[in-house]
């Protein structure tokens, strides 16, 4: 029961966090390794749901933290049109989060930008669980078989965390600036890309 509380514990924590924490996967991956007799579908399913309820809480705190106190009026009503065009695509909004989450790239930034919006949470976060769910029960098993299978230098699995892993991590966080500041109106409009005018309307100079 401890193991499985820690588990819980450790990976809410880490996809409460707003950047540079290690995916989730890699933990995981860490646990195969080492625990190649461990039930890799109850792991997978205790990860999944952590890890849905931590970027939950990080969504949250975008909306409670960036979007009441630190975004500009201008800012939300440039947001707004998101929510608007997302409000009335739910069907995409959820085959696009669970696409995501099945894929080992990290959805922090995802997640943030989502709550900047306001939208109702419990859709993204039934396809993150989802996603999640089959990609952690895909890495567990991988990781037992080569456990099982090959010797592998148990520091190799975080390799990851190098270079590679910041500069990811700081582009997705400009990713999210750039979700606030780009012109939604102008996109919408005529596909343009361009910031949005923070003294005026978005569609005049």
């Amino acid at each position: 029961m401890m193991d499985t509380l820690s588990l819980f514990a450790i990976i809410f924590v880490l996809n409460s966090l707003p950047a540079f924490a290690p995916p989730t996967w890699i933990v995981l991956s860490a646990i195969g390794l080492s625990r190649p007799d461990a039930n890799p579908w109850l792991t997978a399913f205790v990860a999944a749901t952590a890890a849905t309820a931590g970027r939950l809480v990080l969504a949250k705190l975008a909306f409670i933290i960036v979007r009441q106190h630190w975004l500009s009026a201008r800012t939300k009503e440039n947001i707004d049109l998101v929510k608007d065009r997302l409000g009335t695509q739910r069907t995409m909004t959820f085959g696009a989060f669970l696409a995501y989450t099945c894929s080992p790239l990290p959805s922090n930034s995802l997640f943030i930008a989502y709550g900047l919006t306001s939208l109702p949470l419990a859709p993204v976060a039934a396809a993150s669980f989802i996603g999640r769910f089959l990609t952690y029960s895909f890495w567990m098993v991988m990781a037992m078989e080569v456990a099982h299978n090959a010797a592998l230098d148990d520091g190799s699995v975080f390799a990851y965390l190098g270079g590679y892993f910041v500069l990811t991590q700081a582009f997705l966080l400009a990713l999210v600036v750039l979700f606030a500041k780009l012109d939604w109106r102008a996109w919408f409009a005529t596909k343009t890309l361009k910031l949005m005018n923070q003294t005026g309307n978005s569609h005049q100079k």
